[in-house]
C-alpha cells in the first residue's frame, strides 16, 4: 500500500498543476491509504481531509474574488470562472487563457469598462489562479512528505 500511496502523492502533486487531476484529492487518498496501515490517527486523516476540501473548493472561486478585490464587476467574475470552466478542454494553457480572456471581456464588455480597468482586473484574476496553483502543490507536497517520513520514518 505504500507504493501506491506515494504513487498517488506524485499524482497529487502533478495534479496541482494539470486541472484535469483532482490534485488534492488524489494525495488525500495516498494519506487515507497509509491510515488503513495504521501510520497516521483518524483525527490527522481527518484534518487533512478538512483542507483537501477546502483547498479543492478555493481553486474554483479565487480567480473570481481576486477580480472582485480589484475592483471588477460581477461581470468579471462570471466571466473568469466561466473561462476557467471552458478552458479546461485545452488545459493547462487554456485555463490561464480562459481565465484571464473571460474576466477580461466580461469586465470590459459587459462591466462597461475600459481597457485599462479591465486588464487590471484579468490580471487579478490570473494571481488569484497562480494562487491557487501554488496552494495546491504546496498542499500536495506536504502530504507526500507526510507519507515519506511515516513510512521511512525520517522527520
Amino acid at each position: 500500500m505504500a507504493i501506491i500511496a506515494i504513487i498517488l502523492s506524485l499524482f497529487g502533486i502533478l495534479g496541482g498543476f494539470l486541472p484535469v487531476i483532482p490534485g488534492p484529492p488524489l494525495s488525500w487518498i495516498a494519506l487515507l491509504l497509509i491510515y488503513f496501515d495504521g501510520k497516521i490517527s483518524l483525527s490527522e486523516l481527518l484534518i487533512w481531509l478538512f483542507f483537501a476540501i477546502i483547498i479543492t473548493v478555493m481553486d474554483y472561486i479565487l480567480p473570481s474574488i481576486t477580480s472582485k478585490l480589484a475592483g471588477g464587476h460581477k461581470s468579471a467574475e462570471i466571466g473568469a470562472m466561466v473561462g476557467l470552466i471552458a478552458g479546461i478542454i485545452l488545459t493547462p494553457v487554456g485555463m490561464i487563457m480562459g481565465c484571464f480572456l473571460g474576466a477580461f471581456f466580461g469586465e470590459f464588455l459587459f462591466g462597461k469598462s475600459d481597457f485599462q480597468k479591465s486588464l487590471k482586473t484579468a490580471i487579478a484574476s490570473f494571481a488569484g489562479l497562480m494562487l491557487s496553483t501554488g496552494i495546491k502543490v504546496i498542499f500536495s507536497v506536504a502530504i507526500l512528505w507526510q507519507i515519506l517520513s511515516k513510512i521511512i520514518n525520517f522527520a
